[in-house]
């Protein structure tokens, strides 16, 4: 899953339905070849970006409560 801007996407629908000049899209699993993505905000590309996030982990089981932080100057060598 990813949000990105790096390429355009395919047009969805039928072969005479004209291409996207939009860039900014989300790849909903890795072999997805993306969706296009309206970009308005940072702060909505965060919450749309973490939503995903629990959205996956909730179809894998996952529970996506935090657990702990720490900073790397917190963090031991292993």
């Amino acid at each position: 899953m990813g949000f990105d801007n790096a390429h355009s996407v395919p047009a969805r629908g039928g072969r005479y339905k004209t291409g996207n000049v939009e860039h900014d899209h989300w790849h909903r699993t890795g072999d997805d070849p993306g969706r296009p993505y309206q970009f308005s905000t940072a702060e909505q590309l965060v919450l749309d970006f973490f939503g995903e996030v629990s959205r996956i982990l909730g179809d894998l089981g996952l529970n996506d409560a935090v657990i702990g932080e720490s900073t790397l100057t917190e963090r031991k060598e292993p």
